[in-house]
């Protein structure tokens, strides 16, 4: 059973930074790629960035490219998402996800949700 747990997540000021965790566990992740999604209040949920655990690919939306970046660490199990530069329409509760590397698998493990919320 893959378990994420977020954190990191608060009220910062329009131009700030955040740097939300993703704590993974229940599996060994060498094969898996892991993400970070995010959803605004009355909007659908959004792709923001994902990394491959094995080769470390990153890949963003292009609304956060250039401002957010997304690390791994093997050692703790543990997924990052450095945020910099924030706008108030970062503001959304960021969620992370997990899923086989496999081409065309399906985000199948989310965690609860970290609110971040940038004001201007």
């Amino acid at each position: 059973q893959v378990q994420l747990v977020e954190s990191g997540g608060g009220l910062v000021q329009a131009g700030g930074s955040l740097r939300l965790s993703c704590a993974a566990s229940g599996r060994t992740f060498s094969s898996y790629a892991m993400g970070w999604f995010r959803q605004a209040p009355g909007k659908e949920r959004e792709f923001v960035a994902s990394i491959y655990w094995s080769t470390d690919n990153t890949y963003y939306a292009d609304s956060v490219k250039g401002r957010f970046t997304i690390s791994r660490d093997n050692a703790k199990n543990t997924m990052y998402l450095q945020m910099n530069s924030l706008k108030p329409e970062d503001t959304a509760v960021y969620y992370c996800a997990a899923r086989n590397a496999i081409v065309g698998s399906r985000w199948g493990d989310w965690g609860q949700g970290t609110q971040v919320t940038v004001s201007s």
